[in-house]
C-alpha cells in the first residue's frame, strides 16, 4: 500500500514540483494550499508525513504544526518545514513545537527526498522487543525496537526524537555528548548550529523522566552527559 505524504504549500509551482517527485519515489502525494485545509486533510487522511510551508494564508505553518502536535490523533506524524532563508527564528520555534526537520527554499528536490526518507526511517514501525537490546538505568527501561520506555510500572510517552535523544545519552552514559554530535546522531545530520533545539528537547525530556531528570547533566559550553549509576 502506498504511503501518503501531505504537502501544504500555497505556491502552486512548488506544490506541484514536490508532489511530482514524491509520486516518482512511490509515495501518494496529497496537496493542500492553505493551513486550514491542510489541518483537515491531516486529520482525515492521517498521512505518514506532513511537508509544511511556514508562510501560509490564514492559519500559518507554525500554528498548523502546533495544532498537529497537540492533537492526539496527529501528534506522531512527522513534520518537515519549508522555510525562506530569513526565517531562522520561525525555524527554531518550529523545532520547539515538535517539527522534525526543515529545508530552506530554494531547495534541491533530491535533498528533500533524502530528508524525507531519513525522517521516515526514524519513525519506522516498532519491532518486537529483544531482551538483549534493552537499555536500563535503575528502574528505567528503554526498548529501542518499539520506542517504549517505562520507569517501574509506569510507561512514559516520549516523541520519537525524545526517545532517540535519551537512547543516545543513555547508551553513552558517563561520556559528554556535544550538541553537534547529538544533532548529527539524533536528527541525522548537522542542523547548521541550531543548538537551541537540542536544549529544548533536553528540557522536555528531563520533565518526562522524573525522578531521573538530574541524571542528565549539563556540561557548560559543550553539551550533555548522562550520569553513570
Amino acid at each position: 500500500m502506498q504511503e501518503t505524504i501531505l504537502v501544504i504549500e500555497d505556491d502552486t509551482d512548488i506544490l506541484n514540483l514536490i508532489a511530482w517527485h514524491l509520486e516518482h519515489e512511490g509515495f501518494r502525494a496529497l496537496k493542500e494550499s492553505s493551513g486550514d485545509e491542510g489541518l483537515e486533510a491531516a486529520i482525515r487522511e492521517h498521512p505518514c508525513m506532513v511537508i509544511l510551508d511556514l508562510m501560509l494564508p490564514g492559519t500559518d505553518g507554525l500554528e498548523v504544526c502546533k495544532t498537529l502536535k497537540r492533537n492526539q490523533d496527529t501528534q506522531n506524524i512527522p513534520v518537515i518545514m519549508l522555510t525562506a532563508k530569513g526565517e531562522e527564528v520561525d525555524r527554531i520555534v518550529g523545532f520547539e513545537l515538535g517539527a522534525d526537520d526543515y529545508i530552506v527554499k530554494p531547495f534541491s528536490p533530491r535533498e528533500l527526498m533524502l530528508r524525507i526518507k531519513a525522517v521516515l526511517r526514524r519513525h519506522a514501525p516498532p519491532q518486537e522487543a529483544d531482551e538483549e537490546n534493552l537499555l536500563r538505568h535503575k528502574d528505567m527501561v528503554l526498548e529501542p525496537e518499539n520506542y517504549r520506555i517505562r520507569i517501574g510500572d509506569r510507561e512514559l510517552h516520549l516523541t520519537v526524537t525524545e526517545f532517540n535523544l535519551l537512547f543516545d545519552l543513555l547508551k553513552n552514559r558517563g561520556r559528554v555528548r556535544s550538541r553537534d554530535i547529538l544533532l548529527d546522531r539524533v536528527w541525522g545530520y548537522q542542523f547548521e548550529g541550531y543548538h537551541r533545539t537540542v536544549d529544548t528537547h533536553i528540557r522536555r525530556l528531563r520533565q518526562k523522566i522524573e525522578p531521573y531528570a538530574d541524571d542528565i547533566e549539563t556540561v557548560r559550553g559543550v553539551g550533555y552527559r548522562f550520569r553513570e549509576n
